[in-house]
Order: structure tokens, then sequence, then C-alpha cells
């Protein structure tokens, strides 16, 4: 009988044994502060036989997704107010299109831009910007305003029930003629919103 009830604190002490063994081949692990995410539309021919013949054109935005993680969005060390904020988390929120835009009234040619934000107390700016091949870190954190390609006052709006995570929607509209939808980004109470379609 003693026999037997050693086994359970046996299997214990091999699987606690394992863990640690494992975990010194790879060193220490921790969990990154922010995920990635991507929002996508894809554009396709209406023309079947077209359709087949051609690769599909996609609008994408690539952005780091921070967590509030309990603090508050509009301050000094998070989301200050009249400094342009490279609007994710880690590299550059980066918009890369297949198509010509027009995003909030402003023409935005096919290729892959930078987005910011300049947040205010009286509103929101989207601030598309030329790539210029910098790291998606150097890209992050610094704003020339001589890049600026556009900057387009968002619609604003208050959530009464805060994101946790910053989210970024490519929101296509369902009504008939050239493809067009909403480009959205929310973060605690605050959402924002312009529109965009094909040129």
């Amino acid at each position: 009988m003693r026999y037997l009830s050693a086994l359970p604190a046996l299997a214990l002490s091999a699987t606690i044994a394992t863990s640690l063994g494992a975990q010194g081949a790879h060193g220490a692990m921790r969990v990154a502060p922010s995920g990635q995410a991507i929002t996508e539309v894809v554009l396709t021919l209406v023309d079947s036989a077209a359709r087949a013949a051609a690769k599909p054109s996609k609008i994408r935005i690539d952005y780091g997704q921070p967590h509030l993680r309990g603090r508050a969005l509009l301050t000094d060390s998070l989301v200050p107010y009249d400094k342009a904020w490279r609007t994710g988390a880690n590299g550059a929120t980066m918009l890369t299109t297949d198509v010509d835009l027009v995003i909030g009234g402003s023409n935005v040619p096919k290729g892959t831009y930078v987005l910011q934000t300049m947040p205010s107390r009286t509103g929101w700016k989207l601030l598309v910007q030329k790539e210029m091949g910098a790291s998606p870190m150097a890209a992050a954190m610094s704003y020339d305003p001589a890049l600026d390609i556009a900057r387009i006052d968002m619609r604003q709006s208050t959530l009464s029930a805060p994101l946790e995570s910053l989210t970024f929607w490519l929101i296509p509209s369902r009504q008939p003629g050239s493809p067009k939808g909403e480009l959205r980004m929310a973060w605690g109470a605050v959402a924002l919103a312009t529109d965009w379609s094909v040129k």
C-alpha cells in the first residue's frame, strides 16, 4: 500500500523535473506585453473569367496592439494630446494598398504608408505618411511633417464599454458601385472613424 501511494508523488516529481529541464534548455521565457494584429479587405473583379485570371487586390493595416492593463489612455506617458502618436505598439502602424484610395477626402495612391494620429481636445487627425524605408521602430519613434501625404479629420465618439486593446477595422460597404467602406479604430472609450473608397 505504501508503494502505491508513493506513485502520484513520483509522477509529480518527474513532471516538474521534465518541465524545469525543458525550461533550462530554452532559457527563461516571458510573454510580450503587446501582440500584432492585422485588418484586411480583399478586392476581386466582378467578372468571373477576369477574376480567375487576376490576383486579388488588398487593403491592409498591420499594427502592434497595445493593451490598457489599468492605465488611463490620454496621458503624457501613453497617448499625449497635441503630439503625433505612433498609433500602436513597438513598430510603426503600416497601411498597404494595392489600389489608389480616397481616405477621408484625401487621395492616397497605391503603396505602403505609415499611419500615425494626432489627438487633441477638439478632435483627432489621422496622419498618412510616406514610407521611407526606415526600420519599423525608427518610423514609429519619429514624426516628420514633411512626410505627410494626408492629415484627415476623424469622426469621434465615446464607447459605453471601454475597449481593452487598440483595434483597427477596415469595414467594407455593401452598397453598389465602387468599393468603399469605413476605417475605424478604437481604444479605451475613444472610437474614431473615417471613410475610404477605391479611386
